[in-house]
């Protein structure tokens, strides 16, 4: 009986030592590492003040119909998801 359950033990140990640990340290640093790599590149990131110098100028009607389709919204959620997809495209220890 108690080689069974030392058996049952070690198996246990194995996949926590094994898989859980080496996945929660591997993943821990993928976290960090993107992190750390976010922090660098955000200042570097163009900001929206020339699009919205750019958008100054149109006239009420269209304005109308900007707020309409809500691009208020749309247009930097639109930019954002962008930049992710080029941060995890591009970065080599992303994706």
């Amino acid at each position: 009986m108690f080689a069974i359950l030392a058996s049952a033990v070690n198996v246990l140990l194995g996949f926590v030592f094994r898989s859980v640990i080496v996945k929660f340290v591997l993943y821990f640093g993928l976290f960090f590492v993107v992190t750390e790599f976010l922090q660098i590149l955000s200042p570097l990131l163009p900001t929206a003040s020339g699009l919205t110098n750019s958008l100054a100028g149109m006239p009420s009607g269209v304005w109308y119909f900007l707020d309409l389709f809500n691009i208020s919204y749309g247009m930097p959620a639109l930019l954002s998801a962008f930049v992710t997809r080029f941060v995890i495209r591009r970065l080599p220890i992303i994706g």
